[in-house]
């Protein structure tokens, strides 16, 4: 059976993370795609409006998404944000990704953080080719994670984390003599944050993260047909200024690559099945030299993000950045912008994403408002003693 709409299922979920391309294109085109492309969705407003930047901005409660070893850095002893994303905006009003994550700290040297995604591909109905009628389902994916951060020394700290991540898309639907069934994967994530600042607030700061290094995840009853997460390792850093005690700017830089297998160019059978027997831990090593199209395609596979934030008197901040990602490999190029809020122990993030292409390479993001809650659980004291 031909599901129709299992397809469109499948495509939203893919476009979740990854692209809407053109064929009009002069290089060959070879994306590489993963299952549970929703983990790569950024689930901040605060990074959204910065180009998707987070791995060495300063540390806050949405740190637990983007580099572990901030977390234990936080000012405050605890902290929460919940963020709404809607998806697919100018499509469809039900598709959307929701986060929540929070951290506490023990002492000033330690914190235990944890977060949950939650992505919603709305109501679909399940036909075959034929039109005939077998249901309607609510295809949806979400991850758990548990983080411990400690700090090194005042300048270094590590984090690791353990996720579980469940992916529903077809409900139990029957295709011959497949099942398909909700997928499932565990996976970890360990970081590592500089924070080389002088006592005035200015210089460098550094961040290394590796996330979703996991299990293939399994959406059949075959046991041969796994598909790989979006193991990433990402590299950051941002310089910020204090110009004098209301005025402060950071600009940040972060450089990523998934760490999945390249696929084999069409019609190589041989590519085709070495790429489906790769190993886990295997893949992770060989994504750097695996592109049919040698080092320069592999080149192409890094993704940039850019990002500045301004704040004034630490209560208002407005934000900008440029994402880009090469032609070939997904195509996702845009600008966004971003304000924040805070006042005492409440906050609010917006950020927004300025509309780019037309047609098939519009980003499902664009036109769409997300917005972040933020919950400092001592800012009032940190409020009087100011």
């Amino acid at each position: 059976m031909r599901q129709a709409a299992f397809k469109l299922a499948t495509a939203l979920t893919f476009c979740s993370g990854i692209f809407f391309i053109s064929n009009a294109q002069v290089q060959p085109i070879n994306v590489v795609t993963t299952a549970v492309p929703f983990l790569r969705i950024s689930p901040d407003a605060r990074s959204g409006g910065m180009g998707d930047v987070g791995l060495a901005t300063t540390p806050d409660a949405s740190s637990v998404f983007w580099n572990l070893g901030k977390v234990a850095f936080n000012e405050s002893n605890g902290g929460i944000v919940a963020t709404y994303t809607p998806w697919l905006k100018d499509l469809v009003n039900d598709v959307y990704l929701a986060s929540l994550a929070g951290y506490y700290k023990f002492d000033e040297n330690q914190a235990v953080s944890g977060s949950l995604r939650y992505f919603s591909l709305g109501n679909i109905q399940f036909t075959d080719n034929l039109g005939n009628d077998f249901g309607s389902f609510r295809p949806r994916e979400f991850s758990i994670d548990f983080g411990y951060s400690r700090k090194l020394s005042d300048k270094a700290g590590i984090g690791v984390g353990l996720k579980y991540i469940n992916s529903n898309l077809a409900g139990g639907v029957s295709v011959g003599s497949t099942t398909y069934k909700a997928g499932n994967s565990v996976a970890g994530d360990i970081a590592f944050y500089y924070d080389g600042k002088n006592q005035q607030g200015d210089g460098w700061a550094f961040g290394a993260a590796m996330t979703n290094l996991g299990s293939k995840i399994n959406y059949t009853t075959n046991a041969s047909q796994k598909d790989f997460i979006p193991a990433n390792l990402g590299l950051g850093t941002t310089y910020t200024k204090n110009f004098n005690e209301q005025n402060r700017i950071q600009l940040g830089l972060d450089i990523n690559k998934l760490l999945v297998p390249t696929p084999p160019a069409e019609g190589d059978q041989a590519a085709l099945d070495a790429y489906r027997s790769k190993s886990v831990v295997g893949s992770w090593f060989s994504s750097f030299g695996d592109a049919p199209g040698g080092f320069s395609e592999e080149l192409r596979e890094f993704q940039v993000s850019l990002g500045a934030e301004y704040w004034y008197n630490n209560q208002f901040a407005l934000r900008a950045g440029y994402f880009y990602e090469d032609k070939t490999k997904g195509n996702r190029r845009y600008f966004t912008a971003g304000v924040g809020i805070k006042y005492n122990v409440f906050g609010l993030n917006f950020s927004y994403l300025v509309p780019t292409g037309n047609g098939v390479n519009r980003n499902p993001l664009s036109n769409t408002l997300r917005f972040s809650v933020v919950f400092d659980l001592d800012g009032s004291d940190n409020a009087e003693s100011n």
